[in-house]
């Protein structure tokens, strides 16, 4: 019987700490080393590594917390994060594709995939429901995040992962992120908890074998502009 998503989230922590894993540098120019293919949060918690989780709404586990389950896998070069972070997004929806037919269909190159509009048009291909949202401004504004936060919430709970553009400097960066460069990336929003203002990210570059981890909305919402989001 397969462990609710909580439950492989925190066991696969627990995997991540013990042995860390080199991540893949994103897309837009920046490269790097990339880390182990085909990794799965089903592998993490001892399931079989081709198996994708279960098809399922979005699952309240606790007070606050609204997390989708998702087939998980570590980008397979240094420029796939846009084609890793869609095909995370569409396992939600039952909806399996290699990360190699991923990236022709979204265009991408050796530099990575050049707009979300891109994995927008894909997502809508297989489910439908997809928009981009642009966030200009950086800061965003108190209306673009107060968007942002909606999206999400109506996502994940029609169990619809958003997949974000981002931008990461010195300074500003999720956890294991290399501290000295500009990190141009895509990762998917999996969940949030409503309660501690947080969301939780699947990152298909796995740096420093941060694959599931939590990141408060205002450092979501920062982390985007000038880019968008594909909800």
């Amino acid at each position: 019987m397969r462990k609710p998503i909580r439950a492989a989230v925190a066991a696969a922590f627990t995997v991540l700490l013990t042995v860390p894993m080199t991540g893949a540098v994103a897309a837009a120019g920046t490269t790097g080393t990339v880390g182990t293919s085909g990794t799965t949060a089903a592998a993490a918690v001892g399931t079989t590594a081709d198996t994708a989780l279960p098809v399922a709404g979005a699952q309240r586990s606790t007070a606050g917390e609204v997390i989708l389950n998702v087939d998980y896998q570590v980008q397979e070069t240094g420029y796939w994060c846009g084609p890793a972070a869609t095909r995370i997004a569409l396992s939600a929806r039952g909806v399996y594709r290699s990360q190699a037919a991923l990236a022709a269909e979204l265009g991408t190159h050796v530099g990575g995939t050049d707009h979300i509009g891109q994995v927008t048009r894909v997502l809508g291909n297989y489910v439908g429901w997809y928009e981009t949202k642009e966030m200009p401004n950086d800061p965003p504004t108190q209306a673009q995040k107060d968007l942002l936060w909606r999206d999400i919430v109506l996502n994940i709970n029609n169990n619809y992962p958003i997949v974000a553009n981002i931008v990461a400097p010195p300074g500003n960066q999720p956890p294991g992120y290399p501290p000295n460069q500009t990190i141009y990336h895509y990762f998917t929003v999996i969940g949030y908890d409503d309660v501690n203002g947080t969301v939780l990210i699947a990152d298909p570059a796995s740096f420093g074998g941060y694959q599931f981890y939590w990141l408060t909305f205002d450092h979501l919402a920062s982390l985007i502009p000038p880019k968008g989001y594909s909800a």
